[in-house]
């Protein structure tokens, strides 16, 4: 066996990152580099922001929209984009799905098509720059902004996943739980699916079983759908009652985009003992660990497998399974998955560890919620 430690295990392992938000996905070094440039941006700097501290969600969102005033031009948008994409790459992720809610900011200039033709020019412009990854774009829709600017968005998502022959993939559902109703969104959802958009939904971030429960019904069988945290969505003591909920997520096997180091400085989780992560792996439902914000929440998509290693005493091939379980998951087709098993493999190879011996056939491959 090849002389590696975990740690370094972990960041060698090929990755995919299914739920990374563009304005807290920065790395401190460009950061930095921003306010060495200009100062500090709109008012804001480094020390306003905490990064990597624990904090109550609602202070979480606060910190959000002032990253919200850092990152409002073309120049920005693009040159945050860009170095997000290659940050990733670095950390061994082969596959990103990169989410972002477009902007209108009529002092800058910026439209919400402007954004989307920014993102997707640093995307192509990543890729001619032979960048070792695969990224794909969601457009997210703020619950806090009320649904009429959610049919905008699935609008914009539609033409630009035409437009772009699939770089843009899907929608993401996010913002601040404690705002608005999920429930009322629900025609947007299945708008969106028939469009041939894909969806992940922030659900159950918080104990919200009433609008979790109604999303759940209306998209199960009509959307291909994956859940964002979930951190609410099974049995345990005080969700007594609510058991129709997990039922649901097992019967179509929805993916659970599961953020462990987010969850516990946003303090809906006590730590990585008790994160959900470990519940629904243990009863092989298709988990993906992801990072949330990386700039926000410090840390990279190597260190939250590092964690789940140390705290639950994982070995290589346990991290391997692990890794090769999150592929089905994508919004992608079977033959990018193919691809992304054999990189597994051939990695495998070069560091002496057995690649599981795995069917591949429909019957046993992990399958989510889909028309």
């Amino acid at each position: 066996m090849a002389n590696t430690s975990i740690e370094e295990f972990c960041r060698k392992l090929p990755k995919v990152e299914l739920h990374a938000h563009l304005n807290t996905s920065f790395s401190m070094t460009f950061l930095n580099e921003l306010l060495r440039k200009s100062g500090n941006l709109n008012g804001v700097s480094l020390e306003d922001l905490h990064l990597a501290e624990a904090k109550p969600l609602a202070e979480g969102f606060a910190i959000f929209s002032k990253l919200h005033q850092v990152f409002r031009t073309e120049e920005t948008i693009y040159q945050l984009t860009h170095s997000v994409i290659r940050e990733f790459a670095e950390d061994n992720v082969k596959y990103l799905e990169l989410r972002s809610t477009p902007k209108h900011i009529p002092e800058t200039g910026l439209t919400r098509d402007i954004y989307m033709q920014t993102m997707v020019r640093a995307v192509q412009d990543c890729q001619k720059e032979g960048v070792d990854i695969t990224v794909r774009l969601l457009v997210s829709i703020d619950r806090r902004q009320g649904v009429e600017v959610a049919k905008i968005a699935v609008d914009l998502a539609e033409r630009w996943m035409k437009s772009t022959q699939g770089l843009v993939i899907g929608m993401d559902f996010s913002g601040d739980p404690k705002v608005g109703d999920a429930s009322d969104y629900i025609p947007v959802f299945l708008d969106a699916a028939r469009r041939g958009l894909k969806l992940s939904l922030h659900l159950a971030e918080i104990p919200l079983y009433k609008e979790t429960k109604k999303v759940l019904q209306a998209c199960c069988g009509h959307c291909v759908l994956r859940i964002g945290h979930g951190t609410f969505l099974h049995r345990y003591e005080s969700n007594q009652g609510h058991e129709e909920i997990e039922d649901l997520v097992v019967q179509w096997k929805i993916p659970i985009e599961a953020c462990v180091t987010s969850n516990i400085l946003s303090k809906t989780v006590n730590g990585p003992g008790s994160h959900h992560f470990w519940y629904w792996h243990r009863k092989q439902h298709p988990v993906i660990l992801c990072t949330d914000g990386k700039g926000v929440f410090g840390c990279l998509l190597s260190d939250e497998y590092y964690r789940v290693a140390k705290e639950f005493s994982l070995g290589r091939e346990d991290l391997v399974s692990m890794a090769l379980s999150t592929f089905d998951s994508i919004f992608e087709s079977d033959d990018l998955k193919q691809r992304l098993r054999d990189i597994l493999r051939s990695f495998c190879e070069k560091e002496q560890v057995a690649f599981p011996n795995i069917n591949t056939s429909k019957e046993k491959m992990s399958t989510y919620c889909c028309v």
